[in-house]
Parts: structure tokens; sequence; C-alpha cells
């Protein structure tokens, strides 16, 4: 059986979109989020597909819709390997290209033919060396992709709903998510207790306002890495107590260093 790895792919021509590339992958991910627009699709085994919609398994050909914030998670069913890949596709890029202020997924989980293959075709640039004319190609096979299977919803920026009891908390943290304000802090800018404000907030969001924080670290993280910045500064940047304790948080959601990731072409 072939060893497992990880990869991520970038094309000179298309800084907005970034493709990871796993294969033969027992890793159990936590529930997380991204920034941007996520299309991913299964190549090999069964993947049990964690989400707000319910849990949902897909094998090879099966394809998944993630919007940005959403919490999910993607892990290979009875700890047998699998292989996937998953586009990511900056937000801001989708909006403007699209003209809408965010965009919504009806289905997350998809089991089409034909959805599969063109999913499979948009991954095709990232992953080889395209030419002008398929680079172009591949951008107006997104725009209608995304425009046939999305659909403009209200923007609430990169906030998980619309505006709750919790949002001072939410907006601290967006803002400034290498600070290390407390729960007690955090509850007092809502007006609640700490107990409260943790159960409004894992109810508004689905994590606890530690996990919240850490995957927006996380993702910080990764947007300076594929920017350039040197390890230990990002650590720095994004509040880590040194470079160790990044890469521990790291490897444990993208099963990958952040060195590892530093390093993919771009």
């Amino acid at each position: 059986m072939p060893a497992p790895s990880h990869r991520f792919h970038r094309h000179p021509a298309l800084p907005w979109a970034e493709l990871r590339v796993s294969r033969q992958s027992c890793y159990s991910y936590r529930l997380h989020a991204h920034a941007q627009y996520s299309i991913g699709i299964v190549d090999e085994g069964e993947t049990l597909f964690l989400h707000d919609g319910g849990p949902e398994t897909l094998s090879a050909g099966g394809v998944v819709l993630i919007e940005p914030g959403h919490w999910h998670a993607c892990n290979p069913e009875t700890q047998q390997p699998w292989s996937y890949r998953m586009l990511f596709v900056q937000a801001e890029w989708v909006h403007e290209r699209l003209g809408v202020g965010a965009l919504g997924f009806a289905r997350r989980a998809l089991h089409e033919p034909e959805i599969s293959r063109w999913a499979d075709c948009l991954c095709q640039p990232l992953a080889g060396s395209a030419t002008d004319a398929q680079v172009q190609h591949h951008v107006q096979s997104l725009t209608d992709f995304l425009q046939l299977l999305g659909s403009a919803v209200h923007a609430h920026g990169p906030l998980p709903r619309p505006p709750d009891a919790v949002l001072p908390a939410l907006q601290h943290m967006h803002r400034s998510p290498e600070d290390e304000t407390s729960v007690q802090a955090l509850a007092l800018r809502c007006g609640m207790s700490p107990s409260r404000f943790i159960r409004r907030f894992r109810a508004v969001t689905g994590v606890t306002p530690g996990a919240y924080r850490l995957n927006l670290r996380l993702n910080g993280v990764r947007h300076l890495l594929a920017q350039g910045e040197p390890l230990a500064s990002v650590a720095q940047q994004m509040g880590f107590a040194d470079q160790a304790h990044m890469q521990r948080a790291f490897k444990a959601h993208h099963a990958l260093t952040p060195g590892n990731y530093a390093g993919m072409p771009r």
C-alpha cells in the first residue's frame, strides 16, 4: 500500500486558489472551518462528512461544497485509507467575480457523476502546468460551477450567523485572533456570566470559544505562510507561545507541519 501523502499545489496565474491533494490518508480531522470556499472530491475510499446537515458518507466521485466559516470535518470511514482533493478558492475573489455579498450552497454533499467530472476538471490546472488558455477556461468553468450550485445570500462577513448576543466577542476574536482575551473578559463584553456565555457561544458557532479562536489563528498562519512569511514571525504574529506550539496545533488540523506547507511550490 502506498504511503500517505499530503500536498498543496498553486498556480502563479491563479493566486486566489489552492489545491490540496491527500493520498491514502487515515488521518482524522477535528471540526474546523476554512476562510475560503472549498470544493472537495473523493478519489478513493469513503469519508464521513460531518456538518450541520448531519453526517453523510461519500464514496469515490462524491463532492462536498463548503462555505467559509462553516464548521465541518471529513474523516476516513471505519479508519480505512481514502484519497481526496480539496480546491480552496479565496472568498473575496468569488464575491467579486459573481457580484454577490456571499454565496451559500443548498446541498453540501453531492453524488452526481456530472458534478464529479466537473469538480475533477476544476482541480486539473493547479495539479499540473496549465497554459494561459487552460487557465482562462478554468476561471470561466469555476465561475459557471459556483453560479449553478451556489446562491447569493445575505452577507455577514466572516461571522458565522446574523448578529447575536455573542457578537461583541466574535467581532473581537476576528479582529485580534492572536489576543489571549480570557473567557471572563469575552463574557463581560457580551454582558453574560462565563458559563452562560460559553453555552450561548457554542449554540451559535457549534464550538467553544477556545476552539473558535484557535481555528482563526490557524487560518491566519496558513495565510501568512502562503505569503512567504518566516515561521518564527508567523508564530509570534498569531499569538502562539513559540514555533513548536504553532507546529503542534497546525499539524493536528492539517496533517502536515507549517514548514511542510510553507515549502510547497507556489
